[in-house]
């Protein structure tokens, strides 16, 4: 199918509209993890879209599961990339999101899965310690990669990607929230830039159909 092409402009100028608002899982009412506002034609809701302009990846060192320095330029080099920024007490956008890739990654062969790289970067670096992320990850794939470390550095290189996350608060119920842009960023191997972006409408059966090609180099 082929995909829209919207600009990387458009893309960082609507994300403040595309933002979730997150919070824990005792949350009740209108605080869930529900969309705070629509950006009309921007994407199609199931579907990737393709960037006219490609972002760059970030500068961006970060700890791993394993509590190990990771650079994701040089660690996700000359590799099909999937990055997503999220947090682990997010009660069903960020979890089904993973999981929808989980779903996409099982039927990869050997040889796919080796030169794929799933990177889940949290959005809530005081709770999800590295030890949170990798069991939290590994109930989705252990093979995916989580990472954490301070909160600023984390947005600036979400900001550089056109995805807006704020700090976690705590509301008036007592409740942790997390807001953050729920896209999904997919680096091609061949320039190391992000050309298409998944967002939270996208179902297990996109990412199967489209991650073979994107492994290969190739759009959708």
């Amino acid at each position: 199918m082929h995909l829209r092409k919207i600009s990387t402009a458009a893309v960082a100028a609507a994300t403040a509209l595309t933002l979730a608002a997150c919070g824990s899982e005792n949350d009740s009412g209108d605080t869930g993890d529900d969309p705070v506002a629509e950006v009309s034609g921007a994407q199609a809701e199931d579907e990737g879209t393709v960037l006219d302009q490609p972002f760059d990846k970030p500068e961006l060192l970060l700890t791993d599961t394993n509590g190990e320095p990771y650079d994701f330029v040089e660690e996700t080099a000359r590799r099909a990339t999937l990055l997503y920024f999220g947090y682990t007490h997010c009660p069903d956008i960020c979890p089904l999101t993973m999981s929808n890739i989980a779903v996409a990654t099982a039927g990869l062969t050997e040889e796919q899965r080796a030169d794929l790289r799933v990177v889940f970067v949290t959005t809530d670096p005081e709770r999800d310690t590295p030890e949170e992320l990798g069991s939290w990850l590994a109930n989705h794939d252990p093979e995916f990669t989580g990472l954490t470390g301070d909160f600023e550095t984390i947005q600036e290189a979400a900001l550089a990607l056109g995805v807006a996350i704020e700090p976690s608060y705590e509301d008036d119920n007592g409740d942790i929230v997390s807001t953050h842009g729920t896209q999904v960023l997919a680096f091609l191997p061949t320039d190391d830039k992000a050309h298409v972006v998944y967002t939270e409408g996208v179902t297990a059966q996109t990412f199967e159909r489209d991650l073979p090609g994107l492994i290969a180099g190739e759009l959708p």
